[in-house]
Formats: C-alpha cells, structure tokens, sequence
C-alpha cells in the first residue's frame, strides 16, 4: 500500500484537510482519505512535507497520441481528410503512447486525457479516455468510446469547399451531413429491431451508441451560431452533447444554460488564428458558470501543450473564475461530464489512485508543476532536487 501523509489535501469532493492523508490499496484504489487513516505498519511511506496534494487533472478534449510532437507529418494521424463523414475512425487506432508529449504531461500533473480526431471532418470518429502512462494504450483506457467527435463551421468548410470545391461548402452542408447521417443511423436502427436485416455498414454501427444515448457527440464549435446549430440537432434526434471550444459562450450564455449541456473552454490561450475565434477570452469560464454551465477547461493539445491545463485554469482564474472552480474545471468537472468520475477526478474511497503532489500551487505560481506524480497507485513521476 502507499501512504501519503502531511499534504494539504484537495480532494474536489468538498473537503479539504490542511495536514491529511492519502492511503492507496495493492490495487490501486483510494482506500482512505482524511485527517488521519489507519494504514498498515508495511506501506509505503510519502511524506508532502505541507505541499498541495490534488487529484490528477483530466483533459476533457486533446488530441494527445494521434497529432504526435516533432516528427512531422508521419505524426498528423488525427484527421482522415478524404470524405467528411467518417465515424468508423476510432482514436485507439492512431495512438502512439512513446510519444513525448505523455511524459511531459505527466510531469505537469495531468493524468487523464479524452483524446481524438480532430475536426477537419463533420464526423471525425470516436474518442476515448486513456491514463497518460503506460506503453500500450489497450491496457491505458479508461473508457473507450466516450463520444463521437462532429465538427462545425469553419475547419469542415476549409477542408472540403475551399480547396476541393466539394460538399461541405457552407454552414448548411455541414449541418445536412450531419443530419443525413443520424436520419440513416436512425433507420438503419430501426430495420434492424424489425428483423429486416440491413446490409452491414460499419459507418451506421459506429453511430449506433449516438442514437442509443450511450455516448454524446462532442460537438467542435465555436461561433455562437454554430454551438446552436450542435444544440439545435442534438435536440432533434435526442442525443447527447458536449459544446467543445465553446469561444464564444460567453455571447450566449444564458441560452447555453438553459439548455444544460456542458461547456469544454479553450484553447485560450495564444494569438486568434482563426477568424472563429475572435472571441475568445479568459473571461469566459466565469461567465458560463455564472451563468450556471458545467464548465471544463481544456488545452487542444498539441495546441496548448497538455501540461499546461493548469495554467491555464490559473489564467481563467485571473479572469475572475473563482479559484474552486478553477480546479473544478480541470478535474472532477470533466470527470463528470464526460462519464468517468466513478474513476477519476476527485480523491474518494474506491476511485483510481490517480494523486499528484504539487511544488506549488500550479494556479497561482508560474513554473508550479508536479512535485510527484501517481497513476493508479504507481509513483511514475518524481520531479528532480
């Protein structure tokens, strides 16, 4: 077993111990955490020394281990830009656990990342929810799918109608693809529970879950007529969403909060590189929770380099988001909102032993980083001095 004694304990499920414990089983498990836990003469010993101990964070949208840092062009395996209605892709297939990028999140305190394709297509495939160590990323998922990556608005119209000069064109198109596809997934469905037998076709298979409501579509989106648009056909065919990028939320609030889907911010940081994000603000967290949406914060990565989600909930924290709920963004709400939080998120009893001990708060100190990081009860991370 592996104790961790004397941190501040953070735990994201509303307490908070200024000198507690963190006790971990052979397993892997939480097994205890408080003020004091009653561990067994023979674990293993951490002592904080009064450091920060959290949670690890979790990355509601990225594209870690299928956009793969400096290697060029033979690392771009996020987006399958030939048609763009593809939900056969599944992320697991184009992961590549070497990758740098993983080490140097862990050592940036994240633990959990969603990653998938990216949004050249209007139906790009399916996400998956892996720990960030490991080798092989069959033994690395924590949820496999969680959603069905769709995209909006401008990537899917670059992709297709301005240098292919084919369909999707517009705003239009892109909704009417998406469209088409959930009417055939819904038939296809139907044939099927009829005893018609319909030919098998592995494009329908992948949206059936959609359809079923086990999983959401993750919605790219980040004009405010394009989020609505997401909103307006989920609500159609009665499935699931997420509002991913979310730029400009905070125009349309309180019509997002009435709708109760839940909102996954960013990248926010870095130059408006795109004519979407002319809105696009720190400020913006704040003023969808006000509002009362379920905000995560997210990085994109590679866009934003995945060990840095904890600055950047630091900087929507300077923007005004209270600090609670600057660490609720990058860990027990994206749990939550993307159906893991029985694993990840918070320091509970029976969840993964997932723990990162801080050298200094990482949202109000630059350069904090992990002091310590623990995937499933394995100390993998060890900052150096």
């Amino acid at each position: 077993m592996l104790l961790i004694k004397n941190g501040h304990v953070k735990t994201m499920a509303g307490q908070e111990y200024d000198c507690g414990c963190v006790l971990i089983d052979d397993h892997g498990k939480i097994a205890a955490v408080g003020k004091e836990v009653d561990a067994p003469a023979d674990a293993e010993v951490i002592d904080a020394q009064g450091r920060l101990v959290t949670p690890g964070c979790v990355e509601a949208h990225c594209h870690i281990g299928l956009d793969n840092e400096g290697i060029g062009w033979e690392g771009h395996d996020y987006n399958e830009i030939v048609e763009p209605v593809t939900p056969q892709m599944r992320a697991i297939d184009s992961i590549y656990p070497q990758d740098e990028a993983f080490a140097n999140a862990i050592a940036g305190g994240v633990t959990t990342a969603c990653t998938g394709p990216g949004s050249a297509n209007v139906i790009g495939g399916t996400f998956v929810a892996i720990k960030l160590y490991g080798n092989r990323v069959d033994n690395m998922i924590v949820k496999d799918p969680i959603a069905m990556k769709c995209a909006f608005g401008e990537n899917p119209k670059r992709c297709y109608g301005q240098g292919a000069k084919k369909s999707p064109m517009t705003r239009m198109a892109v909704a009417a693809l998406l469209r088409e596809t959930l009417f055939k997934t819904r038939r296809y469905l139907e044939d099927k529970a009829e005893g018609k037998n319909p030919p098998f076709d592995m494009k329908l298979e992948a949206m059936e879950p959609v359809l079923k409501g086990q999983i959401p579509l993750k919605c790219h989106a980040h004009r405010a007529d394009d989020i609505l648009t997401a909103i307006r056909i989920a609500k159609e065919f009665g499935v699931g969403m997420t509002m991913d990028h979310c730029t400009d939320g905070e125009v349309i609030a309180d019509e997002l909060a009435k709708e109760g889907f839940p909102a996954f911010v960013g990248p926010s940081l870095g130059g408006k590189s795109k004519v979407e994000l002319q809105n696009k603000s720190f400020t913006t967290p704040r003023v969808l929770t006000e509002a009362g949406v379920k905000v995560s914060i997210i990085t994109d990565a590679p866009v934003i380099p995945l060990q840095n989600l904890p600055m950047c909930a630091g900087l929507a924290a300077n923007a005004g988001l209270p600090m609670e709920e600057a660490w609720k963004a990058i860990t027990i709400n994206p749990a939550e909102s993307v159906g893991i939080a029985d694993r990840v998120g918070s320091l509970e009893p029976g969840k993964d032993g997932d723990v990162v001990i801080w050298t200094a708060d990482p949202l109000t100190t630059i350069g904090g980083a992990a002091y310590l990081t623990v995937v499933d009860g394995k100390v993998v991370y060890r900052a150096e001095g």
